[in-house]
């Protein structure tokens, strides 16, 4: 492994990396002697993409599932597609709080970004998914958002002949079933990464890849602001579920992942975003809630939402006006490549 070319790290670390980036390191060298999966790209930073033995990777089914995550006639009525809440254009979130499905159904969350989701071992806020796979078929079913059934979704894609061919090249057979359409949509998304950003350069050891005030930022990110507790680097997620008080306060308050658990411990507690690309994916948190990153860092400044199950982390971080502007500035250090040349199919099969 070559000597990384460090900048500042005096005072500002006690002296020594921070444990955020030493950490980082030691993934990116495991990572470089592991070969990535054939016809997978993966930007720098990240690790490589860990395919389940039941759906590996090929390309005709990674380009069947592009054509099917963007494909509105999935939905019941031939209004909503996969893309409609998760949108490449967002960087594959959605701009609005919650996101609205066939017949003007509006949902109670805000949905989440696809980038990086092929690394997180639960999906969906409350963790009620354990595969992409899981996670695909949610969608298409649910009432509030495709509101179509596996039986309506199978026989919409049966009568566009162009289908079973696509079907065909992914599967070696041009049968068309549920089972087959989750594995291709999640196979599309398990593609869909965001790395080498800035921060990934600086770690690489490129002095110049951070600016001073994005270098400060980390320092707040890491030692005052104590973000790395549970934004843990590469992915900036620790993909956990905690209770940080938002949408606490009401009559009928989001339990969070309580509603599957039944854990006292899981009330009102929500998996822990990632934070690369953030600054594309607002609105932020599970309801939508804050619009702006300056809410964000000014909501965990004032220490979160009291309530009976408060994370322990959470607490007042007295920032001042610059520790927040270096803190947001680092933030869009964050923000990667690799995922912004997908774009809609100029047609999709007949």
């Amino acid at each position: 492994m070559q000597p990384q070319r460090w900048r500042r790290t005096g005072p500002l670390f006690g002296g020594a990396l921070p444990i955020l980036v030493i950490l980082g390191l030691v993934i990116t060298y495991v990572v470089r002697r592991t070969p990535p999966v054939a016809g997978a790209e993966r930007p720098l930073g990240l690790e490589r993409v860990s395919w389940p033995a039941s759906n590996r990777y090929n390309q005709a089914k990674v380009e069947l599932g592009r054509l099917l995550y963007f494909d509105r006639r999935l939905s019941l009525d031939g209004t909503v597609s996969c893309a409609s809440c998760h949108d490449p254009r967002n960087a594959f979130a959605d701009p609005r709080p919650v996101s609205i499905g066939v017949h003007g159904g509006r949902g109670t969350r805000n949905a989440p970004t696809v980038l990086n989701s092929a690394y997180s071992p639960f999906q969906f806020w409350d963790g009620r998914a354990a595969s992409l796979e899981e996670q695909s078929l949610g969608p298409l079913t649910n009432p509030l958002e495709m509101a179509n059934t596996d039986t309506g979704v199978e026989q919409t894609l049966r009568a566009i002949p162009g289908y079973g061919v696509r079907f065909q090249r992914a599967f070696g057979a041009a049968e068309i079933n549920i089972d087959r359409v989750v594995m291709a949509i999640s196979a599309f998304e398990r593609t869909v990464l965001s790395g080498n950003s800035p921060y990934d350069r600086y770690k690489e050891g490129d002095a110049n890849a951070l600016t001073d005030q994005q270098f400060r930022g980390l320092g707040i990110f890491v030692k005052k602001g104590q973000c790395s507790q549970c934004h843990v680097d590469p992915l900036f997620t620790d993909h956990q579920f905690h209770n940080i008080g938002v949408g606490v306060e009401g009559d009928s308050p989001d339990v969070g992942r309580f509603q599957f658990t039944r854990r006292q411990s899981d009330w009102g507690a929500f998996k822990t975003p990632g934070l690369r690309d953030v600054e594309k994916t607002a609105p932020y948190m599970h309801d939508g809630s804050l619009r702006t990153l300056e809410e964000v860092i000014d909501f965990y400044d004032r220490g979160g939402t009291p309530n009976r199950n408060l994370d322990a982390r959470i607490g007042p971080l007295r920032l001042t006006p610059r520790d927040k502007k270096d803190l947001i500035a680092f933030l869009r250090a964050l923000t990667g490549t690799g995922w912004e040349q997908v774009r809609a199919p100029l047609s999709l099969p007949q």
